[in-house]
């Protein structure tokens, strides 16, 4: 290659790179603000940044032509501007949790070769909207897409009860607990939400079918409402269902990069 292309292949890389480098500067800016969760003085939103005065300055400036920040007249503070609101909804507006987790789920069903499916809150309570089958999976003729779950002996159920309001789940709770077999009292009931809650994730054992585990993780909204769950389900003796197994923890780890996608912020990271 000749001295010439060098230079400029060398100099095309440096543009690129400092391009991505100013975006991840503006956007940093535009967290700080967004944490903040209230209007900030320059010399503040530059001190939290860790960056100059000047420097940020300048971002502000080409962030309020295009109304992604503004400049409180009465105070001198910068907030969130109106096309940052547009953003926002216009992302809820495409966000879509099915065309999301799909292939999240291959690549669970693939690293554990069991089944996998997604959950929803349908008019009849938990019900199963998508399956994907792993390599080392039998196929569950009696959990098809469109099945309703029950909330007391599924890990799916378990995870709704948790999370969603009494006044959701109440009349379905209700109904299980005039036939479940086990015998449920209200401090066992509560015992088993906490569990959910505490390690942010439900699991079923031998109750749902016969000599199956089940784990499920929750999936939330930018509100923190639980609004689906990925479940992993085979024979036991398959699953290690141990708090900190591989399929444990890489079942929360999907879950939670679909709740991002969503907007939700983990707790943990705030």
């Amino acid at each position: 290659m000749a001295s010439s292309d060098k230079a400029k292949k060398t100099t095309s890389s440096t543009t690129a790179r400092r391009g991505i480098q100013s975006i991840e500067i503006g956007f940093r800016i535009l967290d700080v603000v967004r944490q903040a969760g209230t209007p900030l003085a320059l010399k503040d939103l530059a001190d939290k940044c860790e960056l100059s005065v000047p420097n940020v300055h300048y971002y502000l400036v080409s962030f309020q032509k295009v109304g992604v920040i503004q400049q409180h007249a009465d105070t001198g503070l910068y907030g969130l501007g109106p096309y940052a609101l547009r953003l926002g909804l216009a992302a809820l507006e495409q966000f879509d949790v099915f065309t999301t987790a799909r292939p999240i789920m291959a690549e669970l069903a693939a690293a554990t070769g069991q089944t996998v499916f997604l959950g929803v809150w349908g008019n009849k309570g938990p019900t199963i909207v998508y399956r994907v089958e792993g390599g080392s999976s039998r196929p569950l003729l009696e959990l098809r897409v469109g099945s309703v779950l029950p909330l007391l002996s599924s890990a799916l159920g378990r995870n709704f009860l948790a999370h969603l309001p009494d006044s959701r789940t109440r009349e379905l709770l209700d109904s299980e607990l005039k036939s479940a077999a086990d015998n449920y009292t209200t401090e066992k009931i509560e015992a088993l939400k906490q569990d959910v809650l505490q390690h942010n994730m439900s699991r079923c054992k031998d109750a749902l079918l016969p000599h199956f585990i089940s784990l499920s993780a929750p999936i939330f909204d930018m509100l923190g409402e639980m609004t689906a769950a990925i479940t992993v389900m085979g024979p036991i003796g398959s699953i290690d269902d141990s708090p900190n197994s591989e399929t444990i923890t890489l079942l929360k780890q999907k879950a939670r990069s679909i709740s991002a996608t969503a907007g939700w912020i983990d707790p943990s990271d705030a």
